[in-house]
């Protein structure tokens, strides 16, 4: 496995990876890899001749008092992991490679309405952030396709929007997210919760799933529903975000006609902030 961490370096093995006609897979990360991770790049691996991960905590998609210092970063198991599985390079640029003007003079890409709803209006400029980011590292990757996991829904539906809006040559894949066997979705962030508020966390996915049996039944009161949802997390421990029933593609608020719709929510356990989704065909 290569390890690139410089633009040059990067563009000159993407030339050779070209002139052999292979096809590219990329798994874009912010390293600290969990299984959900690795089920990223083993669909990039099914599907693609090459396939290149990036680890880079992206300064620019956390807000003045989120975790960019305390992310927890382990390199050295990561390229570990990602060499058991066969990638064939990892590309780990440092700040000043990614952002050599800093994030004050540095060009953006922000994709207009999906990104102030929902995580967005909690996060300002997290979105633009993540779609900046991604830009860069498509241009600089060039790949045929880059995998993406559902867990993170509203991110997935940005880059699918931004990808369309500036005609770039990438197929987005998302990836179902993977869980816990307890049902927890599968987060770096997971590693910041205490013992009692690990044995806790699952109540997200069990009431989604509750909520998602009420809408296949039929109910289409959607203000009371997620009411009652988000009381009865508050009620379990948690500090709700938001719960939200929206449309599974523009992620507007689901109205009665809606065929595809998405549950999402955005909750609190201590200063951990754990977000989740679950689809919903009727």
């Amino acid at each position: 496995m290569q390890v690139i961490e410089t633009i040059q370096a990067l563009r000159s093995q993407r030339q050779q990876w070209q002139q052999g006609n292979q096809k590219v897979g990329f798994v874009p990360t912010m390293g600290n890899l969990h299984n959900g991770h690795l089920q990223l790049v083993k669909a990039a691996k099914a599907q693609c001749d090459t396939v290149v991960v990036s680890i880079f905590v992206n300064p620019m998609q956390f807000g003045a008092n989120e975790d960019l210092s305390t992310y927890p970063r382990t390199i050295e198991e990561d390229k570990a992991r990602l060499e058991a599985l066969g990638v064939d390079a990892v590309f780990l640029p440092p700040v000043a490679e990614m952002y050599p003007r800093g994030l004050d003079q540095q060009t953006f890409v922000e994709v207009p309405g999906i990104s102030e709803m929902l995580c967005g209006a909690s996060r300002p400029g997290h979105f633009r952030g993540v779609a900046t980011i991604v830009c860069k590292l498509f241009n600089m990757v060039q790949p045929d396709k880059a995998f993406f996991g559902q867990k993170d829904y509203q991110q997935l539906q940005v880059i699918r929007l931004m990808v369309k809006d500036l005609s770039l040559p990438v197929e987005i894949h998302g990836i179902a997210t993977e869980r816990e066997s307890d049902g927890l979705a599968m987060s770096s962030r997971n590693g910041y919760l205490s013992a009692q508020q690990r044995a806790l966390a699952p109540r997200l996915h069990l009431l989604m799933q509750e909520l998602k049996g009420e809408l296949i039944s039929g109910r289409r009161d959607f203000a009371a529903l997620t009411e009652h949802y988000s009381r009865q997390l508050n009620q379990s421990g948690f500090r709700t975000d938001y719960v939200e029933v929206r449309n599974a593609e523009n992620l507007m608020p689901a109205t009665s006609s809606d065929t595809r719709m998405v549950i999402l929510i955005a909750a609190y356990l201590g200063t951990t902030r754990l977000i989740d989704n679950l689809e919903v065909a009727v």
